[in-house]
Formats: C-alpha cells, structure tokens, sequence
C-alpha cells in the first residue's frame, strides 16, 4: 500500500465534510436563532519510525527491552471526529412585533409537535385561529401549564418569561406594559413560558424548522432554575450566530487545503508510475 495516497485522500474528506458545515451555515445566515456547526477532525494513530540497523531487542534475566532508536513519526491520515454546535448568544433585532420573543442567555423555548416535545431558539412566533401562540410552522409554544392561549394586544411577557393579562382589554399596548410596570393589581399573571436546558447541550440534535430534539448523550430537558433564567425579550428577534466573513475565509482555507492535499495524491501517483514504469527498465 502506497500510505501517502490514503493519508492525502483522507485529507480530501475531511475538508469536504468542512465544506459542507460551512456551507450549511452560509445557507441558514438569516435563520432566526440558527446555531452554527462546525466540523472536528482527529488525526489516526502516529506510526513511530525506528532505524533498523539495530536488532531491536536485548535480554535480560527479567524480561527483554526494545533498544531499537526512534527516528520520527509518521502520520497516516485524519477522519471525521463529529459536527459540533456552537451554542454562542446571536445578536438580538428589535422588530417591536408582540409575538416575536428573544432569549438572551442558555436555554431553549419547548413546542409542541405530532411527535413531541421540541425545542428551538427561534422566537419568531405568531397568533392562531383558536388564540395560540404558534411558531412560523404552527406548532403551539408552551407555558408551564401547556400551550400558551392570549389575544393580540391583550398580553406583555415580562424578562422572567411571566405571561400577563388585562380583562380590560386596553387598546393601547403601551398602557398595558405601564399597568404591568405600575398596577399590578390591574392584570393577571397566566401561565410562564416553559424554558429548559441540557445537561450536556452540545449533543442534542438538530431536526429541522429550528428545532431541536434531546439524546440519551445531552440528557432529558430539565425546567431552567429561577435563578439562572435567561432574559426574555418581548418586541425582539435572535439572529443566527453566523459571521458570513469568518465563514467565507473559511472557505477559502479548505478550498486551498483540499488542493494541496490533491497535488499530494496526484504527486504520489505520478511517482509511482514512473518507478513502475521506468524503474523495471533499470
């Protein structure tokens, strides 16, 4: 086997999985709460070069010792480790749109779907027919009591995820918030937004539509404590944490790093066919 054709093509896969992180991350730049991935490579095992002039081996009453001197060490190519998620805070758009909730800090809103509980950063939330408040795909988003059931222009969610009414029904959205900040006595707190966390986050799983589903390696979704809620913000939108620079510099760095792993193999070829070749004729 000729080790430094599968050590250059090896190269080659791993920047095509990188590629196609960055790619991936490219494409959803403008995805609300869109977390990015970045793909982790590991070298395969180190072979030692000893010189071999030496026998290798001496004996002794207890046993026997490899005296063969190291010369180096050679690679033999690198794999694939896994596609990590970067969970850092994106930035945070104000749109002032009642429905649209931020979360500034760890933690994940829960939404009902046909399959389950899931989970998702993407606050991007509307009102349906029955009075819900749904995500961009319908699915309800849940309180502590279940999916969460307001009226437009009827509700404020305070920074501690705390739903609150007024049976008045105010017209005027800024004289509800005033009678939350000032008249407590006035308004009625109905249900709190469901935030939870992982155990281990980096192992839950993408599905989709922004969301995300929990593994037997993140743990299950625990309730957020109250002291290390995360704040919430009514009015505002988390962007992804793409920077569409740095991505494109990576790019750059992986299509460079794919060619030269190329010239690599191509290199090896070329001299093993002249040593086929030529090296008979000798």
């Amino acid at each position: 086997m000729i080790r430094g054709l599968y050590t250059g093509a090896s190269g080659m896969v791993a920047q095509m999985h990188r590629m196609d992180a960055l790619t991936n991350n490219l494409a959803n730049v403008d995805l609300n709460g869109y977390k990015m991935d970045t793909s982790i490579h590991k070298a395969f095992p180190e072979m030692l070069i000893r010189r071999m002039s030496d026998d290798g081996v001496y004996k002794f009453p207890m046993g026997s010792a490899d005296i063969s001197p190291v010369v180096g060490k050679l690679g033999t190519g690198v794999e694939q480790n896994e596609v990590f998620t970067v969970f850092t805070q994106g930035a945070l758009k104000q749109t002032d749109g009642p429905f649209d909730l931020a979360m500034d800090g760890k933690g994940f809103f829960a939404v009902q779907t046909p399959l389950g509980e899931r989970y998702t950063r993407n606050g991007a939330f509307t009102l349906g027919k029955e009075g819900l408040l749904l995500t961009k795909e319908g699915y309800p988003v849940l309180g502590k009591n279940g999916p969460i059931s307001i009226k437009e222009n009827n509700f404020v969610i305070d920074q501690k995820g705390r739903i609150f009414v007024n049976k008045a029904l105010p017209d005027d959205p800024e004289r509800l918030i005033s009678m939350i900040e000032n008249e407590w006595q006035q308004t009625e707190q109905i249900d709190s937004l469901k935030l939870v966390e992982f155990e281990r986050e980096r192992f839950i799983k993408k599905q989709g539509s922004s969301l995300w589903i929990d593994t037997p390696e993140s743990g299950p979704a625990t309730a957020i404590s109250e002291e290390n809620l995360p704040k919430i913000r009514q009015g505002f939108i988390e962007g992804s944490n793409v920077n569409p620079v740095v991505e494109m510099v990576k790019m750059i760095e992986v299509n460079r790093a794919y060619e030269a792993n190329q010239r690599a193999v191509s290199n090896h070829d070329t001299i093993t066919g002249k040593l086929i070749n030529e090296g008979v004729r000798v």
